[in-house]
């Protein structure tokens, strides 16, 4: 039996030694509310005063960078005691700062990896406090209806019709898995067979067809899914970088009885080259042969935001299924990656009823959730950042900042075919920009320059600029080293991509000699 006075304390909410239990610990409550609201202004005033770099990030050697922040948290291991929450977020706020990485700067044109807006960030802030699910309807119906209503706003953007439906995900590798995962069993359903039983084994010798610059996501998935990566057929690309459809329909010709097409995946914004494939004619060929038409616009989805940009997409509203990634051409924080489909119908290879989740008579009463349209049972409510941006913005907003990104892109081409020492590789299509820098000597050795260039400028924390390869010669020949700057800072100026190309030039000047002195 319990002394008196600890009774006392537990009553009160206070177990000796530990913390005080209030109603402000926890944020689902008005006064956690209110103390994530106080803790966040604390946090910001700490990052605020911290010590931020001069450039994208902080000078020093990957080893040196990781060491200072990794010391900078505390010693080693989980601590016992605690130091409170203020403490504990001032601490985190400065070394993500001092350590971290700072894409609002005009430099930071690696990756498509934008800048958060503020309305988007805060209102993820108020989405982690709800903790929703959108599993089941009593883990969040508030949450539930704000992504349903996005997802009928994207899916009418896309062009799609009343069947359509869609469902967030972690990231556009995971939306081109679920959609191949719908595409396959389509297809298997065509021919009679359940693929969530049988296996793939059902299917004979099935096949994905996509262009030679597919996402490397696409073949994970054709190995997550059972089929291997030699499942994928690669298509080759014109001068463009867009697949060829007559090199599809030879494909798709040649495949026997014994080959089963599962999916015809088109690209609308590759990586590198933000270049666009002809969907209009691959929505042909895939009507035609009756194929599944994925589209992967994780990247290019954002130009229909866009009066200018958005007819670059058309052909898009003929896909059974697409990938939008607003964490590229959306400024969202990450993830805010969707899959988006014709046809509600595609969603029944995932229908599963589970007893302690959506019984069957709770559903028929309305009590059901989203359980049937993702392969994640826990699944956040992602979908408030984005209603929050689109509310705030509005589609022309949001295309004012596509617009504005794609004529920093199209100035960053002009000044580099102004430059001697550059070679543009790839105009602007979208918001990237591929260059390589030359000095006329052998192609190895500038292979080896232009990557001494980009570590240098990273270590120095000048900027930080994108690396791809590319083949310079059409197929067949060696992929050389090329830079790349992925523009998706819309407060960015011309000015700042002069300084940002003539560091660049910079770079270059003072690594040649040391390249080739190691070449000597």
């Amino acid at each position: 039996m319990q002394a008196p006075s600890e009774d006392r304390e537990l009553e009160a909410g206070v177990v000796p030694g530990r913390l005080r239990f209030s109603p402000s610990l926890l944020a689902g409550s008005p006064e956690g509310l209110a103390e994530v609201s106080a803790s966040l202004v604390g946090a910001v005033g700490s990052a605020l005063r911290a010590r931020w770099p001069e450039g994208p990030l902080r000078a020093g050697t990957p080893a040196d960078v990781l060491a200072t922040a990794t010391r900078a948290l505390s010693e080693p291991g989980i601590p016992a005691e605690g130091m409170g929450t203020q403490a504990a977020l001032s601490r985190l706020a400065r070394v993500l700062v001092e350590q971290g990485l700072h894409l609002s700067h005009p430099r930071a044109v690696a990756h498509l990896q934008p800048p958060p807006l503020s309305v988007a960030v805060a209102a993820d802030a108020l989405a982690s406090a709800s903790n929703a699910s959108l599993d089941t309807y009593d883990s969040g119906p508030a949450a539930i209806a704000v992504e349903r209503w996005l997802i009928d706003g994207l899916t009418r953007l896309a062009g799609f019709g009343a069947r359509a439906d869609g469902v967030l995900t972690p990231g556009g590798s995971l939306s081109n898995l679920l959609g191949l995962l719908l595409a396959r069993d389509a297809a298997a359903l065509r021919r009679g067979v359940d693929a969530r039983r049988q296996g793939v084994a059902a299917l004979s010798g099935p096949v994905v067809l996509c262009s030679e610059l597919a996402h490397f996501s696409v073949h994970r998935a054709c190995a997550a899914l059972g089929l291997g990566e030699e499942a994928v057929l690669p298509v080759p690309t014109d001068a463009r970088r867009r697949m060829r459809p007559e090199a599809l329909a030879e494909l798709l010709r040649g495949l026997g009885p014994e080959r089963t097409p599962l999916a015809i995946v088109a690209t609308a914004g590759t990586t590198d080259f933000g270049s666009i494939d002809p969907l209009p004619q691959l929505a042909e060929l895939a009507a035609e042969h009756g194929v599944w038409l994925h589209v992967d616009a994780a990247y290019g989805f954002g130009a229909l935001f866009s009066e200018r940009l958005a007819g670059r997409l058309a052909g898009l509203e003929r896909a059974d299924s697409v990938t939008v990634d607003l964490h590229k051409l959306g400024w969202q924080p990450a993830a805010a990656s969707v899959l988006l489909v014709s046809d509600a119908k595609a969603f029944r290879a995932l229908d599963r009823q589970v007893a302690y989740l959506n019984p069957s008579d709770d559903s028929a009463e309305g009590y059901d959730g989203l359980l049937g349209r993702s392969l994640q049972t826990t699944r956040r409510p992602d979908a408030v950042k984005i209603a929050a941006t689109l509310l705030a913005y509005g589609r022309r907003g949001l295309g004012e900042m596509v617009d504005r990104c794609h004529e920093l892109a199209r100035y960053a081409q002009q000044r580099i075919s102004t430059e001697p020492e550059l070679e543009l590789v790839a105009p602007a299509e979208l918001t990237t920009v591929v260059f390589r820098y030359r000095v006329g000597a052998d192609p190895v050795f500038e292979d080896e320059l232009n990557g001494a260039l980009r570590r240098r400028l990273l270590e120095t924390g000048t900027a930080l600029i994108g690396r791809t390869a590319v083949r310079l010669a059409g197929p067949g020949s060696p992929e050389r080293v090329c830079l790349k700057f992925t523009l998706l800072n819309p407060t960015s100026t011309p000015e700042d991509l002069d300084g940002l190309v003539d560091a660049v030039l910079e770079a270059g000047r003072a690594c040649s000699p040391r390249i080739e002195r190691g070449a000597a």
